[in-house]
């Protein structure tokens, strides 16, 4: 079972940092989260919130700023700014997985740009069908389809989307749904695991990987892989 470090484990580090990144690949994730938006000036930046203000010392819609002014917000009180997929994917390295999960439509170009330079796996996904199609028409090979409530729906857009995988909240995940994911072809990567008793339940339902606030909850089953 995998252990995706969830915006680089976001309950040991500040989330969708680059202290995160590094803090993920160090304790030997086998893939590392984030979710990217476009800032006024056209970059893809790595947020998770449509403003600011929750993760930094600013305000305002993340599409109002400039990348010059998120690079001088304070997230989280580490001193740096908000970082690009560029600087994200220059400090991963090409042993661990890319996942980006698009969070607006419009992006996929250019992202697709950007993450095709990590020399290793990129995992596209999306709450949002049209983020996914365009993110197949842009030529990504491994799309994954977020789902937080309707398992049914869930896999008819993964196969409607030709994804690679499914990732379902984990209240989602019983055997029976796992199962019928595999029996479909998908991998199946449960989000968002905050404990090692959520791990262990999702582990016995199945499912090939967890995206975890944190190591400690990655499970006993996990192995984490060494970076390269």
């Amino acid at each position: 079972m995998d252990c995706i470090a969830h915006r680089g484990f976001a309950a040991t580090y500040p989330e969708n940092t680059l202290p995160a990144v590094r803090g993920a690949v160090a304790a030997g994730a086998d893939g590392v989260e984030v979710d990217v938006r476009r800032c006024a000036t056209g970059e893809v930046v790595v947020i998770h919130d449509e403003t600011v203000d929750r993760v930094t010392d600013g305000t305002g819609a993340v599409a109002d700023h400039s990348l010059a002014d998120l690079r001088d917000v304070d997230v989280l009180g580490i001193g740096e700014g908000v970082p690009t997929l560029a600087d994200v994917v220059a400090t991963l390295p090409g042993g661990v997985t890319l996942h980006v999960e698009l969070k607006e439509t419009g992006l996929a170009d250019d992202t697709l740009a950007v993450a095709t330079e990590h020399g290793g796996e990129v995992v596209v996904s999306s709450f949002e069908a049209g983020a996914l199609r365009e993110a197949r028409e842009a030529g990504a090979e491994s799309l994954a389809v977020l789902c937080a409530s309707s398992a049914d729906d869930a896999l008819a857009e993964a196969r409607r989307l030709d994804c690679r995988a499914v990732h379902p909240h984990r209240d989602l995940c019983d055997s029976t749904f796992v199962d019928r994911c595999h029996e479909a072809g998908f991998v199946v990567n449960a989000w968002t695991v905050e404990s090692s008793d959520q791990s262990e339940r999702l582990r016995g339902a199945g499912v090939d990987g967890v995206i975890a606030d944190a190591l400690a909850y990655c499970g006993a089953d996990c192995s984490p892989s060494s970076p390269d």
